[in-house]
């Protein structure tokens, strides 16, 4: 969300100077990896109009970088008949094109998982390459005048009169803005100064399985005893995880051991629900979830400082939009209403 916000900052001719506190592709926080899902499928039509909108500003980023970053796959939902209703409506209130199918012709579609109840498919669903993409919003923060400075932990943000202080061991900025997109460190440098919602921090635990064939995998979601999600990964595999089910951690303790207890649900899930995929993992990652009651975001502006954070674990498909949305914070353009992301993109 930073380098999202710094993207757009820069492209507005803004000064910006983008700080992060480890190196380029660091395992620590909650962005890197090879992908993450990129859905319109969800059971609120606010997240649709978000996802909407980020799909054309993904293609924005591509246009500016020629690289593709967002690969459309489709999606498919299956599972607790009740959930997998609940998002054809929401889909339907949005006019969102979508399709359902019984359990054999899903199968005969997409031979390497298994179904049992509704499934329902919506085509503009996919993956984002994830550790590209914000390599590619820094790279044109860079291209546009902007810095990016790596291994420069900001130690303090303060609020002086009507500007923000930030120091980092090295040197201090003085800023008409600061915008904060901490993550699971938001609560420890901001808290007292701008008014947070309770914040759980997690470590999630995802796996890599080797398909056993060269078939196409779409994103899916497997709603059943809470939900299961899986997406290809070129070069890795299939990723398969659980979502919200990681310990409580803090971002300076955490361990970075994968939860066996999880390994054994997941290869458990896969054997009974992919069998297009060998069962054992071929690679596992633990990840740092900062996530709301709600599942909501925190975007907000107090005086010269701006939060934008955390996700809640299911925020990355919306990155550029976020990031859009945080430079008008910043510069005081006039909110987007909350229904209408999607109409005010065309």
């Amino acid at each position: 969300m930073g380098a999202a916000t710094a993207w757009w900052l820069a492209r507005r001719g803004q000064d910006v100077t983008l700080l992060e506190q480890f190196e380029p592709g660091h395992v620590r926080g909650s962005s890197h990896g090879g992908s993450r899902i990129f859905r319109l499928a969800y059971p609120d039509p606010f997240w649709i109009d978000l996802a909407r909108a980020a799909r054309e500003d993904w293609r924005e980023l591509e246009a500016e970088t020629g690289d593709e970053l967002l690969v459309l796959t489709g999606s498919v939902d299956h599972g607790d008949p009740a959930v997998v209703d609940g998002i054809a409506a929401a889909l339907d209130a949005r006019r969102a094109r979508h399709d359902r199918l019984e359990p054999m012709a899903a199968t005969d579609r997409w031979p390497g998982m298994r179904f049992d109840g509704p499934v329902l498919h919506q085509p503009d669903g996919g993956r984002i390459a994830a550790d590209r993409a914000w390599s590619a919003m820094c790279d044109r923060v860079r291209a546009l005048g902007g810095t990016t400075r790596w291994r420069t932990p900001a130690r303090a943000v303060e609020v002086i009169g009507d500007r923000a202080r930030v120091a980092t061991d090295d040197e201090t900025y003085d800023a008409r803005v600061a915008v904060v997109a901490a993550g699971a460190w938001l609560a420890d440098l901001v808290g007292e100064t701008v008014p947070l919602p309770p914040l759980v921090v997690t470590q999630e635990s995802a796996f890599h399985f080797a398909p056993r064939d060269d078939t196409l995998w779409p994103s899916f979601i497997h709603h059943r005893d809470g939900a299961r999600y899986g997406l290809e990964t070129p070069g890795e595999g299939v990723k398969v995880a659980e979502h919200h089910t990681g310990p409580p951690v803090t971002a300076d303790t955490r361990d970075f051991v994968v939860d066996a207890a999880a390994r054994d649900r997941v290869v458990a899930f896969v054997q009974s629900w992919l069998p297009g995929l060998e069962p054992a993992p071929v690679s596992e990652v633990t990840c740092l979830y900062t996530s709301t009651a709600t599942e909501d975001f925190v975007l907000d502006r107090v005086g010269p400082i701006v939060v934008a954070s955390p996700c809640s674990g299911h925020g990355f498909k919306f990155a550029p939009t976020i990031g859009r949305l945080v430079a008008d914070l910043v510069t005081g353009a006039a909110p987007v209403p909350r229904f209408a992301l999607a109409e005010a993109r065309s």
